[in-house]
């Protein structure tokens, strides 16, 4: 066994509580259900291959020498994933110094900080690592099955493009830690996360939207225009595209590349990180001068007023829940620079535009409505208050369904302005999903801490299964409405069907 503050005493550490934190959150810290898991996880995985199948089939031909068109589309799509990548990156670093309990010890201990850091960096290098290949394997797996051995290389590819990531989010977190200071990084570091991961898929909508009039990511790396400004086909920037499709001399230079910057990293800012961390753990909750400032407000309210207020600040203060309910409100921008666009110039925009509308509501109603059900830290102290426990969760229900009304109001007024039947398809639409995703997580009711808010899965994966597939039924319904079909009708009864079959598996509630 080897010894303590060691370099592989600290890997033993690290690997260990990686792989409890991944049984945790796919078990709900019920260790029976790793059956089920292990069993669904085969099952997603046969289906992801069946998917995989028609999307990359008629890419299997393609070689080392494509042409450019094909490059830029590759290489856009492997940028899509390394900004990603990065967004996660920042996360698990900046978790590292602000939510891990056993740093205080660790630290007080004569053991390297430096080693322990290095060794953090590259656990969350490997963890990133292992989820991009998982995700990456039905389709890497469709086309060595279809073309050959040569798509293996799309595996060193996708490690290249984590490690270089974890690299560049380290270098970030820690920008931002010397620049802002402890107390803000934990939320700003949060915020560029979010606007990191969404800030390559808004700006090649919003190009899409001003150069070909859609939506389609796709249709903007392909078209003329795009690949015309494109660097020329022999260009550095195409290596990874390359070594994708089974160059293997570009594939050597990008997996060597993307370890030096991962190495480089390690020995930059390990030591860093222990002098940040030393910083982080004196900040824990806001200061005391503000929640007095606040509860003389709360004082004031009804109590179903305060407890809505009381739902707001803590969504306004808790820098992990801001960071998630940014991305959702992010990825809006496109719609509304297409609305903006298309604004007086048919009704063709609008029925594209109902749809993601009435998506992206349920999606944060869902998110939202875990937070103030399932995600209260002080159930004890809201159930000894002097009000009916159905008011409580009437106003919970109520800072929900205000907090979605906020954000889709000024949208629903844009649409229905210069057409009223797609104002009230997308008003309909977004109540009903934004209704669904509350009842499915009253259905689902669990007790969670508000740190366990990106593990949405901590709750029931059941109840994120169904909210996904419920936003995905009432959206299709308001297209079809949108676009004056009768198809609507039953669209919508298997939206109502999706509700009955999520209660039917729901839990008995006490």
């Amino acid at each position: 066994m080897s010894h303590p503050g060691t370099l592989a005493w600290f890997a033993h550490h690290e690997s260990r509580l990686a792989w409890r934190d991944w049984v945790a959150m796919m078990t709900a810290n019920r260790r029976r259900r790793m059956t089920t898991v292990v069993i669904a996880l085969i099952a997603f995985a046969f289906l992801m291959h069946l998917l995989a199948y028609p999307i990359v089939s008629r890419f299997a031909a393609i070689g080392p020498d494509a042409d450019k068109a094909t490059l830029v589309l590759m290489t856009g799509t492997l940028l899509l994933s390394w900004s990603l990548l990065v967004s996660q990156g920042m996360e698990s670093v900046t978790r590292a110094f602000y939510s891990r309990s056993d740093l205080d010890l660790i630290l007080s201990s004569p053991a390297s900080a430096g080693t322990m850091f290095a060794v953090r960096i590259a656990t969350m290098a490997l963890a990133t690592t292992l989820m991009s290949v998982l995700l990456g394997a039905p389709f890497i797996n469709t086309l060595v099955a279809i073309e050959g051995k040569r798509w293996l290389a799309g595996y060193g590819v996708l490690v290249a493009v984590s490690l270089s990531a974890m690299a560049l989010a380290v270098a970030l977190t820690i920008l931002l830690f010397k620049t802002l200071g402890p107390r803000r990084t934990r939320l700003a570091a949060q915020i560029v996360a979010a606007v990191i991961s969404a800030a390559f898929v808004i700006g090649l909508q919003l190009a899409a939207i001003q150069s070909i009039g859609s939506l389609s990511r796709t249709d903007m790396l392909m078209s003329a225009e795009f690949v015309a400004m494109a660097p020329d086909a022999d260009s550095l920037l195409y290596w990874p595209a390359r070594a994708a499709f089974g160059d293997i001399g570009a594939l050597a230079a990008v997996l060597g590349g993307s370890l030096l910057l991962l190495i480089g990293s390690i020995f930059l800012f390990a030591r860093q990180l222990g002098e940040c961390a030393h910083a982080a753990s004196s900040v824990s909750a806001p200061a005391t001068t503000r929640r007095q400032a606040t509860s003389t407000s709360l004082h004031r309210a009804s109590p179903a007023r305060a407890l809505r207020l009381k739902e707001w600040l803590l969504l306004r203060r808790d820098p992990w829940l801001v960071s998630q309910s940014l991305m959702q409100v992010l990825y809006l921008l496109p719609p509304a620079f297409l609305l903006w666009r298309a604004y007086g110039a048919g009704e063709g925009a609008l029925t594209v535009l109902v749809p993601v509308l009435v998506m992206a509501a349920g999606q944060l109603a869902g998110g939202l409505a875990w937070l103030a059900i399932s995600g209260e830290d002080a159930p004890e102290l809201i159930a000894t208050a002097p009000v009916p426990a159905r008011r409580i969760v009437r106003a919970k229900i109520e800072a929900v369904m205000s907090g979605v009304a906020l954000v889709f109001l000024p949208f629903v007024i844009a649409i229905g302005w210069p057409s009223p039947w797609h104002g009230l398809v997308t008003t309909v639409g977004i109540l009903a999903a934004t209704a669904a995703a509350v009842q499915i997580q009253l259905w689902f009711r669990t007790q969670a801490n508000r740190r366990h808010f990106r593990r949405r899965q901590t709750s029931s994966r059941v109840a994120t299964f169904a909210e996904a597939f419920s936003s995905i039924a009432w959206a299709g319904t308001a297209a079809l409405a949108a676009a004056g079909s009768w198809y609507a009708v039953p669209a919508g009864l298997g939206a109502v069907a999706v509700l009955l079959v999520t209660r039917l598996l729901s839990p008995p509630q006490p």
